[in-house]
């Protein structure tokens, strides 16, 4: 293998290969890196080849994943191998495309959620349908969710009638958020992208069972789902600012009438 050399670019000749931690701010988050790069003596200046910019682009990312408590590029590999998982295996079994995987262990930092779905899939559990946030279908954690939402609120939202016009769009942005930042949604509900913007699928079967369901019976949401909600309530103080804000994300725009709107592109939500 030829060794690599730089030469310094104001004629100063070959520069000195040295090693560092540079301390630097990444995403808001201060992480020390190890670098390698050439110096030179003369004036100082500091410079890479493609091949080091290239790894200490990669040195940045898995500093700031274990910074954040985020799963780095070689320990998604080691335990991939370790279940002798090839990068495809990985994929079906996280319901994601095998370009994600590779993008990961490469380098790309991936969201909480997709880092909660590999953590569980990494111990050898399958994740849930893309189409349900990997949570169980509830309809009285509908209700429990609409109620926190009205209580919030001072208004009924949840009202007979209304075909859940407004309502779905609150739900939606619970459960897309709660599946972005912690890995599974509120309520396990599947959304279809409808003309009238997001909507409960098969919503016209459930209002009448969400408007019977007691909340009582709903596992209790935590913490960190009260303040999801809370966040979209403050946002969206009136129901036509959720509704209008629905129709805007390109996530619903997207899809055909009629079709899915995966929970697998909840880290796409723009309105939060």
């Amino acid at each position: 293998m030829k060794e690599e050399r730089m030469d310094c670019p104001s004629g100063h000749g070959k520069m000195v290969l040295r090693k560092a931690k540079k301390p630097m701010t990444f995403r808001g988050v201060k992480i020390i890196v190890p670098i390698e790069q050439y110096r030179c003596t003369v004036c100082g200046v500091e410079a890479g080849t493609v091949n080091q910019t290239a790894r200490i682009q990669k040195t940045i990312a898995d500093a700031y994943r274990r910074a954040v408590n985020l799963l780095t590029g070689e320990e998604i590999v080691e335990k991939r191998r370790r279940l002798s998982l090839t990068q495809e295996a990985l994929a079906k079994r996280m319901n994601v495309g095998i370009a994600s995987i590779k993008r990961w262990e490469g380098g790309t930092i991936q969201s909480k959620s997709m880092d909660h779905a590999l953590r569980i899939a990494l111990e050898g559990q399958s994740i849930g349908d893309s189409c349900t946030g990997n949570r169980a279908f509830s309809i009285p954690r509908i209700k429990l969710v609409l109620k926190e939402f009205e209580s919030i609120l001072g208004k009924h939202i949840l009202k007979k009638n209304d075909k859940m016009l407004f309502a779905a769009k609150y739900l939606w942005y619970a459960d897309m958020v709660a599946h972005r930042e912690t890995g599974e949604s509120m309520t396990g509900a599947t959304y279809a992208a409808l003309p009238y913007g997001p909507q409960l699928n098969n919503y016209k079967d459930l209002i009448e069972d969400i408007m019977k369901a007691g909340e009582s019976k709903a596992e209790a949401l935590s913490p960190e789902e009260k303040r999801i909600i809370t966040r979209i309530a403050l946002k969206f103080p009136e129901e036509r600012m959720a509704y209008d804000a629905a129709h805007k994300e390109n996530i619903w725009k997207r899809q055909p009438n009629g079709a899915i709107i995966p929970y697998t592109d909840s880290a796409e939500l723009a309105g939060l």
